[in-house]
C-alpha cells in the first residue's frame, strides 16, 4: 500500500557546507524518516572578497537540487520547505542562483535570517531530544554558528555569529598545515567573537549543553570509534586537537573514527568547539537528534508541536507493535512504586532513570509482534536499531539491555559498555522491571498485591501476605526462580511471608 501523500513532509536546507533534504511522514502520531539525503556542496567556499558567488560554486548547487527535485514530485506543495542560511544570506549574486534554483525545485526558496535560523534549530533539537530545566544549543554549520540558550520549546536568548567550519577552513587552515599556530589563530578568533555573548549567556545558566551539528556529531563518532563514552568534553577536545597537529598536514589527516567526508572541515570545526568550550566554560556536551531540518519539519506541523517528546515516542512505538497499553502502563506504575520504595538505598531518585524505568516498563512486550520466543532478544534488536527522538545513544542502548534482560537468566557483562550509567544501577533498574513483570502477569489490577520492598547493598527483601502466596503458587514458583537467577549475578533476592490477608 502506498503512503498517502499527505502524509509526506520534506525539509530542504541550502547550507554553507552542505544541502540536506530530509523526507518524513507521520505514523501513528509520530514523526517517521523516510529519506534523508546530503551532499557536500560546499557553497561558502565559493565566495570571494566581494562575496560574489562563484560560477562553479552555484553549478555544484544546481547539480543537488536536481537530485533534491525527483523526490519532490510526490509530495504536496503545502508540506514542502526550502530555507537558505547563512551563504546564501551575504552572496551578493543570490538572486541568481535563487533564480534557477527555483526553477529546478519549482518551488520557492526561503532566505532566513542568523535568528531565525537560531530558532529553527532550537525547535528542532527541542522536538527530538529530552531534558529538564534550562539547555544550551550549539550549531556550528558552514558559515555561521548559532548559540541558544532555552527551556523546553521556548528559546530565551539567540544568536547567529558569522563563523564556521568552512570560513575558518579558508581563514587559518587554508594552506592546509595542521600546527598549533593554526589551531591557536582560530580559537582566538572564535574567542573574540563570542566574548560579548557570555555574560548574558551565563547569566541565563544551563543545565545541560547540547550540539546539533555534523562536527559535533564527527567528534562524537570519534570518540566512540576511539573507546571513549559519547560526553564531549574540554580534555577530549584537546587531545582531538593533538593528534590533528601531529598529523601535521590537511591531506595526512588520519584521525581514527573520523570519515573521508568529515576531514575537510573537522579541525576548523575543531577550533570552533574549543572556544567555546572555553568561553562559556562548558562542562560536557551530548548530541541532539534534530536540528535545522527537524525544526522545519515541526513548524510544518503544528498539531505536533510542543508536544513531551518521549511520551510520543513510547506512543507511537505501542501503537506500532501492538503493545496492550492498560498492561503496559500497569506494569510501568508497579516498576516506579517498587523503585520508590528502593529508592534511597539505591541511590534511584533521580528522575531521569525513574523516567527511563518507566518507559522501559511500558515497552517490555514489545519483542512479542515479533514472537514469544528470544521475546527479549527482540525487544532489544528493535530498541537498538529505531529512532527514538527524546531518547540520547545511550538512554537508548540502556533501554534496549534493559529489555534484553526482562526475563531469564541475568548478565552483567551487557552493562559494562553503557556510558552514563554504572552497571550496578542498570542491574538494579532491571531487577525492579524483572519483579514488576512477575507481579502483573495475570494482566489484572486486581491481581497486584500489596507488598513491600527493601534494600540492603545488593539484597532485596520482599514481603508479601502467607494467603496472598497461597493462592498465587505460580508466581510463588516465579520468585524462587528469580532468586536463584539473581545469586548469579551476586545479588540476592528474600522472600518473607507475612500474616494477614
Amino acid at each position: 500500500m502506498n503512503s498517502s501523500p499527505n502524509q509526506l513532509y520534506a525539509a530542504i536546507d541550502l547550507g554553507s557546507n552542505s544541502f540536506h533534504m530530509l523526507v518524513v511522514r507521520v505514523v501513528a502520531g509520530s514523526v517517521q524518516v523516510l529519506a534523508k539525503i546530503k551532499r557536500k556542496v560546499r557553497l561558502a567556499s565559493g565566495l570571494d572578497t566581494q562575496n560574489q558567488l562563484s560560477e562553479e560554486a552555484m553549478i555544484r548547487g544546481w547539480d543537488c537540487l536536481r537530485l533534491f527535485a525527483e523526490r519532490l514530485q510526490d509530495i504536496p506543495a503545502n508540506n514542502i520547505r526550502i530555507v537558505g542560511t547563512a551563504t546564501l544570506r551575504v552572496a551578493a549574486n543570490v538572486e541568481q542562483f535563487i533564480a534557477t534554483a527555483e526553477q529546478i525545485l519549482d518551488h520557492p526558496i526561503q532566505i532566513i535570517t542568523g535568528e531565525q535560523e537560531a530558532e529553527t534549530i532550537y525547535q528542532g533539537v527541542a522536538h527530538t531530544s529530552s531534558g529538564s530545566g534550562n539547555q544550551l544549543v550549539i550549531d556550528i554549520g558552514g558559515a555561521s554558528t548559532e548559540l541558544i540558550v532555552g527551556q523546553q520549546y521556548e528559546p530565551h536568548i539567540l544568536h547567529s555569529l558569522n563563523m564556521g567550519c568552512v570560513l575558518f577552513r579558508e581563514r587559518y587552515f587554508a594552506g592546509g598545515q595542521l600546527q598549533q599556530s593554526n589551531f591557536d589563530a582560530a580559537i582566538s578568533a572564535a574567542e573574540a567573537l563570542v566574548a560579548p555573548l557570555v555574560v548574558d549567556y551565563c547569566a541565563y545558566g544551563w543545565q545541560r549543553c547540547v550540539g546539533a551539528s555534523g562536527t559535533v556529531q564527527a567528534l562524537q563518532e570519534v570518540l566512540l570509534a576511539q573507546g571513549y563514552d559519547e560526553r564531549i568534553t574540554l580534555p577530549k577536545l584537546q587531545r582531538m586537537m593533538a593528534q590533528a597537529v601531529a598529523c601535521g598536514q590537511l591531506q595526512a589527516l588520519n584521525i581514527v573514527g573520523l570519515s573521508e567526508e568529515r576531514k575537510p572541515v573537522f579541525v576548523s570545526g575543531l577550533a570552533i568547539l574549543i572556544a567555546l568550550f572555553r568561553k562559556f566554560g562548558i562542562e560536557q556536551m551530548t548530541t541532539s537528534g534534530g536540528a535545522l531540518r527537524e525544526g522545519i519539519v515541526y513548524e510544518m506541523l503544528g498539531e505536533q508541536r510542543q508536544e513531551n517528546v518521549r511520551q510520543r515516542t513510547l506512543a507511537g512505538l505501542k501503537q506500532q507493535f501492538r503493545i496492550d497499553q492498560p498492561h503496559a502502563t500497569r506494569v510501568s506504575e508497579l516498576a516506579l512504586a517498587l523503585c520508590q520504595q528502593v529508592a534511597a538505598p539505591w541511590q534511584l531518585e533521580d528522575i531521569e532513570l525513574n523516567e527511563l524505568l518507566a518507559s522501559a516498563a511500558q515497552l517490555n512486550e514489545i519483542g512479542l509482534l515479533i514472537g514469544y520466543q528470544n521475546a527479549q532478544q527482540h525487544a532489544k534488536y528493535i530498541i537498538e536499531n529505531a529512532t527514538l527522538p527524546g531518547f540520547s545513544n545511550s538512554q537508548k542502548l540502556l533501554l534496549a539491555n534493559l529489555l534484553g534482560q526482562y526475563q531469564g537468566p541475568l548478565d552483567n557483562a551487557c552493562y559494562e559498555q553503557l556510558t552514563g550509567i554504572e552497571p550496578t544501577t542498570a542491574m538494579r533498574l532491571t531487577r525492579l522491571l524483572r519483579l514488576a513483570i512477575i507481579f502483573c502477569g495475570r494482566r489484572q489490577d486486581s491481581s497486584v498485591p500489596e507488598l513491600s520492598l527493601t534494600a540492603e547493598g545488593e539484597t532485596l527483601s520482599l514481603q508479601l501476605s502467607q494467603p496472598w502466596l497461597n493462592s498465587h503458587p505460580l508466581v510463588s514458583s516465579e520468585l524462587q526462580q528469580e532468586a536463584c537467577y539473581t545469586l548469579k549475578i551476586g545479588g540476592e533476592l528474600k522472600l518473607t511471608a507475612a500474616t494477614g490477608s
